[in-house]
């Protein structure tokens, strides 16, 4: 049975819906005459059984309704039957999307605040001013679109497809998607390229993850963080007294990721003589670890990822074109995030609820001057700056919600603003590869491994760079 709600005037152009409850008819009569003339639609009613009755299954404003779709309620506390604070709390518990703006006698504010401790949006006390309810109102609505903005991109990124952490339904990451799906099964070597920041090794793990060799270790190493004379130990193992330090025999990469697969991760940044080392293990399927004289075989899978130009690099010659091929039976290269703006609302909102939940954070998602500046970024850092920007809104924001001010400018200086800027007192290139290194680490949060990525070294120089030092110690 449907409640029986009073006349609610003049059709107009509807900023939103809302629900009047009030036992006073005067009260009630100047509410729903003020907000239709600000261009609400209003429902009213007399009683809260009876507005329990239409927001309720089957009632006439029903969530599945589309005459019901309700952006607020406005209600007294005092009234028979009952009153606005148990009201509110039925409310909460059948259509908690709801915001509630309760209105009360001065005495009563104690009350008004315990109902907001249980979930009221707002309360206003008599006497007040019509423009008081009509800010109030705009405020609770806002907040409404909000959550319904938030609930609906939640949605959708539950039916984006997604394999741990990857995240994209742009045209180009579903081909990136198809791709993962295609090779997974396979036993064949996969080359990633893409710029630093864009998922790689994401991506690897989506693949392991997808193929037969999930149950087995996945191993990943970066080539650019182990120093070049310990990298070739690290990959094949050592035998004891191979060389000073080796006490014991070490098991390398490759045998840890026995059966399973072995990630290599800027393989660009490999020396030559290494690489020939990699391309005989490829070949035959075997390894030698240092100092001994004997082969293990290994059944391993490779998948090998790098931000840097490989053709480039063979041209130049400090990469083999053999190993790249034999590397590359399947590439896959990664749009960068400038390029799939369509990702990044799942991605800002997948990350803002992981930054939530670890930080203890109620923050719940973006405004739209938020998630415009988002939009609006060049993401140099790709999405490993983006999770870091949300990350750190998310400990900034003062409010439920993360508004523009929580954000950086979005790319603050072009790459011509801060090449004027530098050199505008004639630096030496020591002092202005000093300030390129601030500003990138400005950029990143300080955090050093996405920093020497994007700079293109690794972390020892990155460290002497820092230090001042200007020569490998």
């Amino acid at each position: 049975m449907k409640a029986n709600a009073e006349p609610t005037g003049r059709q107009v152009a509807m900023r939103g819906r809302i629900v009047v409850v009030d036992d006073d008819a005067e009260m009630r009569s100047l509410l729903q005459d003020s907000l239709e003339s600000d261009g609400y639609g209003v429902s009213a009613f007399s009683s809260a059984p009876a507005a329990l009755e239409a927001l309720g299954s089957g009632g006439a404003l029903a969530a599945d309704c589309e005459a019901g779709d309700i952006d607020l309620i406005i209600s007294d506390i005092k009234m028979p039957q009952m009153d606005g604070i148990e009201f509110t709390r039925r409310v909460k518990s059948e259509r908690p999307e709801i915001p509630v703006i309760l209105i009360t006698a001065f005495g009563s504010i104690e009350t008004a605040l315990e109902a907001m401790r249980k979930g009221a949006f707002h309360y206003i006390v008599k006497p007040f001013k019509l423009a008081e309810i009509s800010v109030s109102v705009q405020k609770g609505i806002e907040h409404r679109s909000l959550t319904r903005d938030n609930t609906a991109l939640k949605r959708e990124l539950k039916k984006t497809w997604g394999q741990g952490d990857i995240i994209g339904k742009s045209a180009a990451m579903r081909q990136v998607f198809d791709l993962v799906e295609r090779v997974a099964p396979a036993a064949a070597n996969v080359l990633i390229t893409g710029e630093s920041g864009t998922g790689k090794e994401m991506v690897a793990r989506a693949i392991h993850g997808r193929g037969p060799r999930a149950g087995r270790p996945f191993v990943a190493i970066n080539c650019t963080a182990i120093p070049e004379t310990l990298l070739e130990s690290e990959l094949f193992g050592h035998a004891k007294g191979s060389f000073t330090g080796a006490y014991q025999r070490k098991r390398g990469l490759f045998e840890e990721a026995e059966g399973g697969t072995l990630f290599l991760d800027e393989i660009g940044d490999m020396n030559f003589a290494l690489q020939a080392k990699l391309l005989r293990v490829i070949q035959e399927r075997k390894i030698r670890a240092v100092g001994e004289n004997t082969d293990r075989s290994i059944d391993v899978r490779i998948i090998a990822a790098t931000h840097k130009d490989l053709k480039k690099a063979i041209q130049d010659g400090i990469f083999r074109e053999d190993l790249y091929y034999r590397l590359s039976v399947i590439p896959i290269v990664i749009p960068p995030l400038r390029h799939r703006a369509d990702d990044i609302p799942l991605l800002a909102d997948f990350f803002l609820r992981k930054a939530a939940a670890a930080n203890g954070s109620r923050v719940g998602g973006f405004t739209r001057r938020a998630m415009t500046r988002l939009l609006s970024g060049r993401w140099e850092g790709n999405v490993r700056e983006l999770e870091n920007v949300v990350e750190r809104a998310v400990v900034l924001a003062q409010g439920q919600w993360v508004d523009e001010a929580d954000l950086p400018d979005p790319g603050s200086q072009t790459p011509e603003e801060f090449y004027a800027q530098a050199t505008r007192d004639f630096p030496t290139l020591e002092e202005l590869e000093k300030r390129y290194i601030r500003l990138v680490l400005e950029k990143t949060g300080g955090k050093k491994e996405q920093a020497s990525q994007i700079l293109g070294i690794n972390r020892r120089t990155l460290y002497r760079k820092e230090l001042g030092e200007d020569s490998e110690s």
